[in-house]
């Protein structure tokens, strides 16, 4: 076990200012995290008045060797990062060493601790410079501390606490993000005598679980990607299911807010979230200590990456990818069915269906040879029905079939050559040629249609009971996404009659002169016209008549904060999903059921489709066992 020292004042000099006690909470942090790097496997939590009263933090780790406890109070002094250690290469949550004096100076602080090799504990006692111990005391091998009266030295600070509920529920979030990062950690929560939070040691998936609940995994999409010596694992809300209350991003098993981070996500979920909705959920991201520096901020919530641009596009990339997955039943076809060049949907705004088959044909592009063409839905009912006269709403939507003759009653002789025939056919003799079996019927996620209700959804079966689907938010998804696929093949970009000039400041001058070749992958072509004029030389032909000067100057605040803007491709995105919602089929638009069925498959076929270009639903199930609730059957 490596034994307490005092730093020397050169790597004093290095780190940052004393760490800041904010509030109950970050006592919490400080002393949680203590125990996590003590090796600690048993964590148990008490607190009275939301922790301004009395937090104590036990643990079963190694504890505090004896002749080190008093230096344990003293500012700058650490176990974990010794003089000749870098302060670039940190694999331990704390390490600057002034936790504990910090305390001591705004609260009494109560400190004991056993080794294994030490016959019984130590005590030791600080409260406003006042020294008590160190005295020997019972406890097992671990620590305990305990902090009381936070700010009763220093009122003023004290009066911007918050009430005891707002104070333990930052304690308690608090706690949930450590036991988020460590899942082979017990921890225990009571608060006012009571217990509260119980969190065994499981696996990551069942730590998840019990503190963000099963809704939580049943509605989140599992991450798990490596590039080099990154690697992301986790699991994301799905798009539908988006909520900025349940975001939590940890680095190297340190919870982090991170700007780098919270875009990438962000952009990740761009055309998917509805409304204010916000993206969440639990990443893990792991690289080389020595390629994040955690030395930026005291409360060491910040960190700083040495290759930022890589890692955006990393973590960019691993969730796009697995948001792209979202189709109906999560597959991932192989085979999809082609763009094509045609059914660049008008800008009208009049309804009809305009991807490219239709206009040849009349119906949405039929599946791809993976799939297996459904029969005729209206010959089924019809001929099931056996209607002479078919009923108003049958002939509305599928329109009038000729109807079968009705049959003629059979004779006796007729009925007994009938018998003979299907006996002789089912009951062959030993060692004839078996009977051929029928080939299993397509499986489709969305089923097959049924009907359209109120002009507006679809109504199909599948083999988990009903589908309901919102046919214009599917069928403007589906033109989105090839209105995205040819335009990313064709690109290129158009030449300004009178190129417009913008002055830069020098922070903009020098992305410029950074990120060049950033700009003209991204299609623009720009020049230094002055010391500070730039003049924009082209521009990309899918932006025609949109002023180009605000998406340039968030396209140099995003390069000089991360290294990596999408804001071009954003806004060439609105354009192609405004074309879209144009283009698809508008509400109370009569579909056949063969038209119907084809957008189900394409649905099935096309990346991001259980949400449309604004982030709502496309369709929903509604399983067979929920209906039977509704009717009671089997009770």
């Amino acid at each position: 076990m490596k034994r307490i020292e005092a730093l020397s004042p050169l790597l004093i000099s290095q780190i940052a200012a004393g760490e800041v006690i904010e509030r109950p909470a970050s006592v919490l942090k400080e002393l949680v995290e203590n125990s996590l790097d003590a090796g600690a496997r048993n964590i148990v939590v008490l607190l009275e008045e939301g922790g301004v009263r009395r937090i104590q933090v036990e643990d079963d780790g190694h504890g505090i060797h004896p002749d080190d406890l008093s230096l344990a109070l003293q500012a700058h002094a650490t176990s974990k990062l010794a003089a000749t250690d870098p302060l670039n290469h940190i694999v331990t949550l704390g390490f600057r060493g002034e936790a504990l004096a910090s305390m001591a100076a705004v609260a009494r602080v109560t400190v004991t601790a056993r080794v294994a090799e030490a016959v019984h504990a130590l005590t030791m006692t600080v409260s406003g410079g006042q020294v008590e111990g160190p005295r020997p005391a019972a406890r097992s091998i671990g620590c305990s501390v305990v902090v009381e009266d936070l700010f009763s030295h220093t009122p003023a600070r004290r009066k911007f606490l918050r009430s005891t509920s707002t104070e333990f529920g930052h304690c308690d979030e608090l706690l949930r993000r450590l036991a988020l990062a460590h899942p082979e950690v017990t921890f225990r929560l009571s608060h006012q005598g009571r217990a509260l939070r119980h969190w065994p040691a499981l696996t990551l998936e069942a730590r998840v679980r019990g503190i963000l609940g099963e809704d939580f995994l049943n509605q989140s999409l599992p991450i798990e990607d490596s590039a080099g010596p990154l690697h992301l694992s986790g699991w994301i809300l799905h798009p539908t299911a988006a909520s900025r209350a349940e975001q939590y991003l940890f680095v190297n098993g340190r919870f982090v807010r991170d700007r780098l981070l919270t875009q990438a996500v962000r952009q990740a979920y761009q055309d998917v979230l509805h409304g204010q909705r916000q993206p969440g959920g639990v990443l893990f991201l792991s690289l080389d200590p020595a390629r994040v520096d955690v030395n930026v901020h005291p409360a060491k919530t910040e960190v700083r990456f040495e290759e930022g641009q890589a890692v955006f596009r990393f973590v960019w990339q691993a969730l796009h990818k697995t948001l792209t997955r979202t189709t109906p039943g999560g597959l991932e076809f192989v085979e999809r069915s082609p763009l094509g060049g045609r059914g660049i949907p008008s800008s009208s705004g009049k309804a009809g269906l305009m991807s490219s088959s239709l206009e040849e044909s009349g119906e949405l592009p039929l599946p791809s040879p993976r799939f297996v063409a459904p029969p005729s839905v209206s010959d089924k009912v019809t001929v099931s029905l056996h209607l002479g006269e078919p009923d108003p709403f049958h002939a509305a939507l599928y329109g009038k079939q000729p109807i079968p003759p009705a049959e003629t009653p059979s004779s006796p002789a007729q009925e007994a050559n009938t018998a003979l025939r299907f006996s002789e056919e089912n009951f062959k003799l030993p060692g004839a040629e078996p009977e051929p079996v029928a080939p299993e019927p397509p499986f489709f996620p969305l089923g097959q249609a049924l009907a359209q209700l109120h002009g507006i959804y679809i109504l199909a079966q599948n083999a988990t009971g009903l589908v309901l689907v919102d046919m214009h938010a599917a069928h403007e998804r589906i033109l989105y996404e090839r209105l995205k696929a040819r335009h990313a093949v064709a690109g290129g970009g158009q030449a300004f009659l009178d190129p417009p000039h913008f002055t830069l400041s020098a922070r903009e001058l020098a992305v410029l002169e950074s990120y060049g070749d950033v700009l003209t992958a991204l299609g623009l072509d720009l020049a230094l016209r002055g010391p500070q004029t730039v003049v924009l030389r082209s521009w990309p032909i899918e932006l025609s008549g949109v002023d180009p000067e605000p998406v340039l100057r968030q396209v140099w605040a995003d390069l000089e904060e991360t290294g990596q803007s999408l804001a071009l491709e954003a806004r060439r995105h609105e354009v192609l999903a405004s074309m879209a919602c144009h283009g698809a089929v508008r509400a109370h638009h009569s579909l056949t059921v063969m038209q119907m069925n084809a957008l189900l498959r394409d649905m099935e076929r096309c990346e991001r489709a259980d949400q449309c270009n604004h982030g709502r639903p496309t369709w929903r199930q509604i399983p067979l066992s929920e209906l039977d609730q509704w009717f009671l059957r089997g009770r």
